[in-house]
């Protein structure tokens, strides 16, 4: 389309079902590679995809045709169909419902790249809830908490152990 142009940054998160701290470091170095596949197959730009046990962040950068929620479907259904089928993690895997996409400028990029690059560091200091909730709260984001994540019973937790 001629005279169209655009350069959109996005910094999406989202979480294991309940929380779980299921990414151990061996799946984490599966996944992220993968994710980034599904990404370029989406026709989308990966530029950062680390997480910790229990969550993943992505930076990525979107084209104006291609929609938000259709990028976040396949990068949940396609990992998690992953880490099934590869059974990386022991019963069955799913994300959390829901995610968080956050936009950036492109100055903002080298230091949101360098703030998931770091994840690890990052919550050896401060939770998963401590740092959503930032977020949101840094980009101006209204939430009723009680929506922000999925926790799962300590009876679910020995049934999926079991599974």
């Amino acid at each position: 389309m001629p005279n169209s142009f655009s350069k959109i940054y996005l910094h999406a998160v989202f979480a294991v079902k309940g929380r779980q701290n299921l990414l151990s470091k061996p799946v984490r170095n599966k996944i992220f590679p993968y994710i980034t596949g599904i990404l370029k197959n989406c026709d989308v730009n990966p530029i950062a995809i680390n997480g910790v046990e229990d969550h993943v962040h992505v930076l990525f950068r979107l084209r104006p045709r291609i929609r938000v929620c259709d990028v976040m479907r396949e990068i949940k259904a396609g990992s998690s169909k992953y880490i099934n089928k590869e059974r990386l993690v022991r019963g069955k895997f799913a994300w959390q419902t829901g995610y968080g996409v956050f936009s950036c400028g492109r100055r903002a990029v080298p230091n949101v790249t360098r703030y998931i690059q770091d994840q690890e560091a990052h919550h050896a200091r401060q939770s998963f809830k401590k740092e959503y909730v930032g977020i949101l709260d840094r980009h101006q984001i209204d939430y009723a908490e009680r929506y922000l994540f999925d926790f799962i019973s300590p009876e679910d937790i020995q049934r999926h152990r079991m599974g």
